[in-house]
């Protein structure tokens, strides 16, 4: 009996191995079936992560175009509406002379009448009739004299009229073409602002549609690399696991052969691895009035930190320099849109982004106060706002302690 109970204790001890050595096997099985499952879809997200990324950026770029031809339109506008408010100006002073000439001619014209009236009086006879009348030869020669003299001033006073009231029409005629011509171009240009406009909201939605995306595959591209790195460490704890088990097995069944008595006892199994509202801001010395959407070291609409200042306004509001300086870059900018630069000497520059238009060029001097761009959102989706920033020696700054002292 006691030789039939140890007999018994080995084979429970080696099924308890065998067991044991199961486990490990089986789960390492899985492992490497979820393991390979991981890096096929982690293949598959990274391939359609870099996809998604090469339309990100065709995206951009063409954002980018539109940005700086809505920019340019914007700009053509206000040098149109300039113009036509010259134009008006203008014509409002020929009116003026109009009235005056108008006046003029009235008066020429009763003085004409009463010449026309003295010499239907004195009859086509006029020449010979004041000869008859007169007592001597020279009398009547000094009358006739000043009788040829009023005919020629009548001449050369309807002469005069009539080429004043040519120029008169001319000069209105002028006028009225170019300002046709103008409300004709200002038409066109609010006709292509409002279509680009429309376009480069559809792109921006385009961008902000793959950023999301790209974001979402990038966050998965993570979580399923971190899993795969998970299930490798799982996989070769599980394998050093089934080893042990193993090795122990064959050390278990080589104590029992030497040693039946006593039973051999199995090593536990190892554990499972278990699966508030806005602040207004604005004054003499700010570039822009309005509402201060993120101050600085704050947090910007897309969750990045805010260096500057982003301040919301209507769109087209004016952007004004803050200090007097020179443009050192003015053109579109990824992450910025169209943005214009200013160096104001001392290591200090301001930055102006997100604009609609630019109003001024590089190399372009300016004073402080004078309009430099319209408030827009190019360079991505969110509403119309002014980022500004100020940087000494390259390391942004906050504005608000340099514009409080201007």
């Amino acid at each position: 009996m006691a030789r039939a109970r140890a007999g018994l204790a080995i084979a429970a001890a080696l099924a308890a191995l065998v067991l044991a050595f199961a486990v490990p096997a089986q789960n390492s099985r899985d492992a490497q079936r979820r393991l390979d499952r991981a890096q096929r879809e982690l293949q598959a997200v990274a391939a359609e992560r870099r996809r998604i990324e090469g339309q990100r950026g065709a995206a951009s770029r063409q954002l980018r175009a539109v940005d700086e031809r809505l920019g340019r339109s914007s700009r053509s506008l206000r040098e149109t509406e300039a113009r036509l408010a010259q134009q008006q100006a203008a014509l409002a002073q020929l009116q003026q002379q109009r009235a005056a000439l108008q006046s003029r001619l009235g008066d020429q014209r009763q003085a004409l009448a009463r010449l026309l009236r003295a010499a239907y009086t004195v009859g086509g006879d006029a020449p010979l009739k004041l000869l008859l009348a007169q007592d001597s030869v020279a009398e009547a020669n000094r009358v006739l004299g000043w009788h040829r003299y009023l005919q020629r001033d009548r001449a050369q006073r309807i002469a005069a009229l009539a080429a004043e009231l040519q120029q008169l029409d001319a000069l209105e005629q002028r006028i009225a073409e170019q300002q046709r011509a103008l409300d004709a171009a200002r038409a066109s240009q609010r006709a292509q602002l409002a279509q680009l406009q429309d376009d480069r909201q559809r792109h921006a939605q385009t961008v902000a549609r793959l950023e999301t995306r790209y974001q979402d595959r990038r966050s998965r591209e993570r979580a399923l690399g971190s899993d795969v790195a998970g299930l490798k460490r799982l996989l070769a704890r599980l394998r050093a696991a089934a080893a042990r088990a193993e090795a122990e097995r064959r050390a278990a069944a080589r104590r029992a052969a030497h040693a039946p008595g006593k039973p051999g006892q199995a090593r536990p199994k190892p554990p499972l691895i278990a699966n508030a509202a806005p602040v207004r801001v604005g004054g003499l010395g700010w570039p822009l009035s309005g509402s201060l959407l993120a101050g600085y070291g704050g947090t910007l609409p897309d969750g990045g930190r805010s260096a500057g200042l982003l301040i919301g306004a209507p769109t087209g509001a004016t952007v004004k320099a803050v200090a007097n300086g020179k443009v050192v870059f003015a053109d579109w900018m990824n992450g910025y849109g169209l943005i214009l630069i200013v160096d104001h000497g001392n290591g200090y520059m301001s930055l102006y982004a997100r604009n609609e238009a630019l109003l001024r060029d590089a190399g372009d001097d300016v004073k402080r106060g004078d309009a430099l761009a319209s408030v827009g959102s190019s360079g991505g989706a969110g509403p119309p706002a002014l980022y500004f920033e100020l940087r000494r020696n390259g390391d942004p700054v906050d504005p608000r302690v340099w514009l409080q002292k201007q």
